[in-house]
């Protein structure tokens, strides 16, 4: 095997290794990682049958999205990529131009708020749930095409009153979070 050769399936483990540890990870951002070209990347990821990340969210989704109760379908901001009803979950969403204020490209704060929101709602089991209280935080601007990953935990649980934990991150910094507390009704 050539210097070359070996160099290449060794980035290819490590590339393997990266998208398990962080499933969302574009190729972008593998790219710099790697110092290696764009194509390099992508021809990288098809010998290693790994999908493009829009189809690794996907798939991610369509396992997860069925679980929610408390919101269906477009209901949802961002796509719900895992789900822990009562414990946590994570969703994606990739900002767009139409979301933004034109003159600077920042993401409009409600569509932030939405995908915090919407997440902090699909976690609850329960047939509904309302947001009692909301205290939230933009840390830092966002910007047309850039992918946003929200967690959310369940952090207490009083009767139907919950307290969920959201962290909004981008490239894996925090752009946003919020702590809501949630009623949840059933019947």
């Amino acid at each position: 095997m050539s210097r070359t050769s070996a160099e290449r399936e060794a980035r290819r483990r490590l590339l393997a290794a990266k998208v398990a540890e962080s499933p969302f990870v574009t190729d972008e951002e593998l790219s710099g990682h790697f110092g290696v070209s764009l194509p390099t990347i992508r021809l990288d990821r098809m010998a290693l049958g790994i999908p493009e990340l829009r189809e690794r969210i996907k798939a991610a989704a369509e396992v997860n999205q069925g679980k929610v109760r408390t919101l269906k379908g477009r209901e949802i901001v961002g796509e719900v990529i895992e789900a822990r009803l009562n414990e946590r979950a994570v969703s994606y969403l990739t900002t767009t131009e139409s979301m933004t204020f034109e003159r600077t490209r920042v993401v409009r704060g409600h569509y932030i708020y939405s995908l915090a929101e919407s997440l902090a709602l699909a976690i609850i089991d329960a047939q509904a749930a309302l947001v009692g209280v909301a205290n939230v935080k933009y840390v830092r601007p966002v910007y047309a095409g850039d992918g946003l990953v929200a967690r959310a935990e369940v952090r207490a649980r009083r009767d139907n009153k919950l307290i969920v934990w959201v962290i909004i991150a981008r490239e894996g910094v925090e752009v946003f979070r919020g702590k809501f507390i949630l009623v949840a009704i059933d019947g």
